[in-house]
């Protein structure tokens, strides 16, 4: 038995139970293609749409609940009024900062030419608009601004590394996503503590210089859901990209708990957040100008999916991951993430460990409970999807309001190579 052997074989772990949680914001709109309909048909929206002409609908990398469907139908309901769209992915420097690269990570979120119905015209050329006050350039994809008009197309959320009157929505879709690498580089030149203030700036100009006639915002409920469609005209985005974020936040999944010792992530993604695991659930923040969430004083994460393409960027937020994990990285496609963002803490590689039981162990051993047997640990399947996870036994003991147990205590159960049996959902990590 080797060193790292003997300082975990006595190291308890707690029997789990699985809950579930009921959260207030359940609302959805079940009939997506509709609801699209209804929202292009204001004409302070709509009417900008004319015959013949050529429409870009940017797609990022996020795995936006029905993003397919979104997109699709947005492309259906162009196509009526005449118009001819295509797909620009808008995702900044992620797909590798290669177009084709871009182009696979759209198909990961099912997001094809089969499944909306238009060419994908993927290209990280981009356009000089204009200049800040400050010298940094405005730039839009090239395929975009040459087009007639931009339909901009993003869920409005918090983002994981700033704060400010617009986060992640239609703003920094303009902003960085659709600046492609250079536009993103741009926008993180100054460090996250001015991205606020130059999102919103670029966003202007690009309104006022660029085709872009209108936009479509997500808000999803605590249920990864569709909650809300909303048809923003362009003059509106700035305003109305502000008040949904409120609406966003408010409409949040969260982890119950302030106080744990030992958080157990078994995906992280790209899907799921730009920062793989969203600090805004894990509480662990890369960057000073974020903050919220639990105190969490081990982060483990046991694995990475196959629909970020390698990209670890969050890996660096944990304190302890697996040898499975690591194998799967691309440096290259991680290392563009972080030299566009000018943060390399996320890109870090915690503790390594060679099975998910060793990294729970080493978590547990390390986690300062008094007592390690009743550590309070929590154990879900990614931060997106909260409604349903594990929790210790002396979790059980904390009055919350939104959580029903759902099973009886068991422990967590291993295969013959110390790896966690899938107790989740497989189809939550495509």
């Amino acid at each position: 038995m080797d060193i790292i052997q003997q300082l975990l074989s006595n190291v308890p772990i707690p029997r789990m139970v699985r809950i579930r949680q009921q959260f207030s914001s359940g609302a959805r709109v079940e009939d997506i293609s509709a609801e699209i309909k209804h929202q292009i048909a204001n004409p302070r929206v709509g009417d900008r749409v004319k015959p013949g002409m050529r429409i870009a609908v940017t797609v990022g990398s996020r795995g936006i609940a029905d993003i397919d469907r979104v997109a699709r139908s947005i492309v259906d309901e162009l196509k009526r009024r005449g118009a001819k769209p295509f797909i620009v992915p808008a995702m900044g420097s992620h797909g590798g900062s290669t177009a084709e690269g871009q182009k696979k990570v759209l198909a990961n979120l099912r997001v094809t030419e089969e499944s909306v119905g238009c060419p994908i015209i993927p290209s990280m050329n981009v356009v000089e608009l204009a200049r800040l006050d400050n010298g940094l350039p405005v730039l839009i994809d090239k395929e975009a601004y040459e087009a007639d008009g931009i339909v901009v197309l993003n869920r409005v959320k918090p983002h994981s590394a700033f704060r400010g009157p617009s986060e992640s929505g239609l703003v920094k879709m303009i902003a960085i996503g659709l600046g492609k690498q250079k536009g993103a580089d741009t926008c993180h030149v100054y460090g996250f503590g001015h991205m606020a203030q130059h999102i919103v700036q670029m966003a202007h100009i690009a309104i006022a210089k660029a085709p872009i006639i209108f936009g479509i915002a997500i808000i999803e409920n605590a249920y990864d859901q569709v909650m809300k469609l909303v048809g923003v005209p362009a003059a509106d985005i700035i305003d109305a990209d502000r008040k949904l974020l409120h609406e966003a936040r408010a409409n949040m999944a969260r982890i119950p708990f302030q106080k744990i010792d030992v958080l157990i992530v078994d995906w992280m993604g790209k899907e799921f957040s730009g920062s793989g695991m969203d600090p805004n659930i894990t509480g662990r923040y890369a960057t000073p100008f974020a903050s919220g969430g639990p105190e969490v004083n081990k982060l483990v994460v046991l694995d990475l999916t196959k629909a970020t393409q390698g990209n670890a960027t969050g890996l660096g937020m944990a304190d302890f991951t697996t040898r499975r994990l690591v194998n799967k990285i691309n440096y290259q496609y991680m290392y563009a993430n972080a030299f566009t963002a000018t943060i390399m803490i996320p890109v870090k590689i915690p503790v390594i460990m060679e099975s998910d039981r060793d990294a729970i162990l080493g978590a547990i051993k390390t986690c300062n409970a008094t007592e390690l047997s009743r550590a309070r640990i929590v154990r879900v399947n990614d931060t997106l999807h909260l409604d349903d996870m594990y929790v210790s036994e002396s979790l059980l003991d904390v009055p919350t309001e939104s959580m029903s147990v759902s099973a009886t205590p068991d422990d967590i159960k291993f295969d013959v190579g110390g790896n966690v049996l899938d107790a989740f959902d497989s189809s939550l990590h495509h």
